[in-house]
């Protein structure tokens, strides 16, 4: 591979066997050689039962994902767009007259868009400063949204998106940018939905996704942006554990932001199994603590629903992965895994969730909780479950039925 002056080496074991590019999911076949997911699929979908590279007879179709080499090409393809951005970076230092100037010329129809938006990243990226620059420049902001509503080009919606996250934070009027956004037309969620599709572009995706965060400020631009058709479908999928962890990440934060209203929990619930997603991301020994407390708040979220507790008192894996949350992640964690144990069991007294948290070590968990150094909201929330499982456990032993 070669840019300009930057020369660089891919090691061969990244490379998929069957299209010698660079594994984007790497996983594992019964053989133990390791393909990319997509060129896998294609070959035992067209009715191949062989190992491509060693031609041997597959006992199993089934491939597990290679999560360590998949870590490894992360790593390495992070070196390397660093060592392209600081060669772009040492190339292409721009001043803010000559950012003006451009700014100026930028419009839908010139030739030069792509280009233009390309040199507006490489400035922004350099420093702070520049980023801070960009978001105070009067009409940057409306020039970037009149793109996003009017081009359909991929490649230049994705340079708009990666401005308008870049800038996301040093925006000192949030409220813009959604009545910008969402209040004159869907043309906009539109463009950022076809980003969100983009399969192949995680940072893109990831992107897109927080500017939906950073615009969901009230009701009505959370309602807005869950209404959107197939929105929160591409959102749930970014959820999948096989997904990028930064992804899922931002994918949590983002239906953090939007879940508030009724309306949105019940779609989510019912429509796109939120809680079953859920299930399988507590459960997941890989997460990361900040994950995991993402994952929690949501629960929580869904608490407030009555059909959200429905579900989740019925989910007896999810009830014990929320216990086995309460101690060792964070203070967060812990505080967002009691309200849920709190709110299910002692505030709403659903005697699913009491029956089958009972017969496991909630008890022992509270106990051990309430010894430690936890917030005074935490330490009493404790207290009151404490006295919802002491009387169930005494129950229990005291019927020899249920003991049994």
């Amino acid at each position: 591979m070669v840019r300009d002056d930057l020369y660089i080496t891919i090691p061969s074991f990244f490379r998929c066997p069957i299209s010698l590019d660079v594994m984007k999911s790497p996983v594992s076949l019964c053989t133990g050689v390791t393909y990319d997911r997509a060129s896998i699929q294609r070959w035992l979908d067209s009715g191949n039962n062989t190992c491509p590279a060693t031609m041997q007879v597959l006992q199993s179709k089934e491939f597990v994902p290679n999560r360590t080499l998949q870590r490894l090409i992360q790593i390495w393809s992070e070196s390397v767009q660093k060592r392209v951005d600081s060669t772009e970076s040492t190339n292409s230092v721009l001043t803010q007259d000559q950012v003006k100037d451009i700014i100026r010329v930028t419009d839908i129809k010139n030739e030069d868009l792509s280009e233009n938006l390309s040199k507006l990243i490489a400035f922004a990226k350099e420093s702070d400063e520049n980023k801070k620059f960009l978001a105070k420049f009067d009409g940057l902001v409306v020039m970037l949204v009149e793109i996003l509503r009017n081009v359909k080009d991929v490649n230049i919606l994705r340079e708009v998106i990666r401005i308008l996250d870049l800038i996301l934070n040093k925006l000192e009027d949030q409220q813009q940018l959604m009545n910008l956004i969402l209040k004159r037309d869907q043309d906009c969620l539109n463009s950022l939905l076809l980003v969100v599709k983009q399969q192949e572009n995680v940072d893109s995706r990831i992107e897109s996704l927080r500017i939906l965060e950073f615009i969901a400020l009230d009701a009505e631009s959370k309602i807005l942006i869950a209404e959107k058709d197939g929105l929160l479908a591409e959102i749930m999928k970014s959820l999948d554990s096989d997904a990028d962890r930064t992804l899922i990440e931002v994918s949590l934060s983002c239906l953090i932001a939007i879940s508030s209203p009724k309306r949105v929990k019940t779609k989510l619930i019912t429509c796109h199994r939120v809680i079953c997603h859920l299930r399988k991301l507590i459960t997941d020994r890989n997460a990361t603590v900040s994950t995991t407390e993402k994952v929690l708040k949501l629960i929580e979220t869904m608490c407030s629903s009555k059909q959200g507790r429905m579900e989740i008192c019925q989910d007896s894996a999810l009830l014990h992965g929320v216990v086995q949350k309460m101690l060792k992640v964070s203070s967060a964690a812990t505080e967002h895994a009691v309200t849920i144990l709190w709110s299910v069991c002692y505030l709403f007294r659903e005697q699913t969730a009491q029956e089958a948290l009972t017969s496991g070590n909630v008890l022992t968990k509270i106990l051990l909780l309430m010894q430690s150094n936890c917030s005074p909201a935490v330490r009493q929330m404790s207290a009151d479950l404490l006295k919802i499982f002491r009387v169930n456990y005494k129950s229990c032993l005291s019927n020899p039925e249920i003991h049994s």
